[in-house]
């Protein structure tokens, strides 16, 4: 099968604060962690894939470790992601970014 996405893909288990939009309005928030993310998206470890229906909305917020990027030493920085589900397996999402995240610096942690 030929690989269909558009940015590279890296491995990173990064802290993840979701907050899903039920098709319904209904919110709810999680604590998970990333398992790879790129540029146009995430795949997110939850073993409740099966609660989010197929259009749900996120609000992901991501931290970023200290030292984990070179430009970032001394930093922890925010980055900041909304999109939709693109798709769910046994062991979690992916989520398509809406554009690209926003990086905040968060100075003097």
């Amino acid at each position: 099968m030929k690989e269909q996405r558009q940015y590279k893909r890296h491995t990173a288990t990064l802290p993840a604060r979701i907050e899903a939009i039920m098709t319904s309005g209904k919110k709810k928030i999680y604590d998970l962690e990333t398992k790879d993310i790129s540029i146009g998206g995430a795949f997110i470890y939850t073993k409740k894939s099966s609660s989010f229906p197929e259009g749900t909305r996120f609000i992901i917020d991501l931290t970023i470790p200290s030292g984990s990027i070179k430009e970032l030493t001394d930093v922890k920085s925010l980055m900041e992601c909304t999109g939709i589900m693109a798709r769910s397996t046994s062991k979690g999402i992916a989520i398509q970014f809406d554009r690209e995240c926003e990086i905040m610096s968060l100075r003097g942690s």
